[in-house]
C-alpha cells in the first residue's frame, strides 16, 4: 500500500503532509470535498457516493489515494486499469469509468486511467493536486503500466466557445496565449494531449468537451524488455 510524508509550502512554511491509500473512515471527507471542489453548475449526481467510493478501495485500493495536511484529508484521487488502444482513443467518461463505479477495472490493463482529483478550494495554493498526480505516476510505474491517461475538463472554454473551436481552444492554451484553470494545471504536471472528445461528461463550463492527456512511464519500454 502507498503511503507517503513529506512537506508542502504555504509560502515559505513547511506545513506536514501525508498521501495514502483512503478506506471507508475517510468517505464523509471525500464527499465533502466534492462538494467543494466542483460546486453549481457542476451536477451534484457527479459527486462521489458511499458505493462508489466502496468498490474503489475494494477494487484497485492502489489507485485511491488521499492527501492530508496537518490530519485533515484536503484532497483526493482515484483511478482504475483498463486496456487502452491508441488507435480508437474515442470515449466518455462514463463509459470508461463505469459512471465512477469502477466495476470494468481490469488488473491486466496497460494504462492507469484518472477517474477524478480534486483539492479543497482552501488548500490549492499548496500544490497538492500536483503531489497527488506524482504519486499516481508512481503507481504507474510500480506495476508497470504504459502510461496514465485521463480526460481534462476545459473549464474556460465556454468563455471563448464563440470564437473557437475546442482543438483551437486547446492549441492556444498549449502554446501560452490562454490560461485554463485544468488544462494548464495538467500540462504542468508532466501530462500532454492526446485527443479533444466530444460529450465526455456532463460539464456547462467545458461545453461538454474533455481532452484526453496522457503521462507515459519512461521506464516502459525497459521494463517490457525485462519481461521478454
Amino acid at each position: 500500500m502507498y503511503r507517503k510524508e513529506f512537506y508542502v509550502f504555504d509560502h515559505d512554511r513547511p506545513v506536514s503532509a501525508v498521501i495514502r491509500n483512503y478506506k471507508e473512515a475517510d468517505f464523509p471527507g471525500l464527499i465533502h470535498i466534492q462538494q467543494e471542489s466542483f460546486p453549481p453548475p457542476f451536477p451534484s449526481e457527479l459527486w462521489w457516493n458511499k458505493e462508489q467510493l466502496h468498490n474503489h478501495v475494494t477494487l484497485f485500493p492502489e489507485g485511491a489515494l488521499c492527501i492530508e495536511v496537518n490530519g485533515e484529508i484536503a484532497g483526493s484521487m482515484t483511478g482504475l486499469l483498463v486496456d487502452f488502444d491508441p488507435e480508437h482513443p474515442e470515449h466518455t467518461w462514463e463509459e470508461i469509468t463505469d459512471n465512477g463505479y469502477i466495476r470494468n477495472h481490469n488488473p491486466n490493463g496497460n494504462t492507469l486511467y484518472v477517474v477524478d482529483i480534486s483539492v479543497r478550494p482552501s488548500y490549492r495554493k499548496l500544490g497538492l493536486g500536483k503531489w497527488l498526480l506524482l504519486s499516481m505516476y508512481n503507481v504507474v510505474i510500480q506495476k508497470g503500466l504504459e502510461r496514465l491517461l485521463g480526460g481534462g475538463r476545459m473549464p474556460g472554454y465556454h468563455k471563448k466557445a464563440n470564437e473557437m473551436t475546442p482543438e483551437q481552444y486547446l492549441e492556444a492554451v498549449v502554446k501560452g496565449e490562454l490560461k485554463d484553470p485544468v488544462i494548464t494545471f495538467l500540462l504542468r504536471c508532466g501530462r500532454t494531449p492526446v485527443k479533444v472528445v466530444a460529450n465526455y461528461l456532463e460539464d456547462e463550463e467545458s461545453c461538454n468537451y474533455g481532452v484526453l492527456m496522457e503521462w507515459k512511464n519512461p521506464f516502459y519500454t525497459s521494463i517490457s524488455k525485462q519481461g521478454e
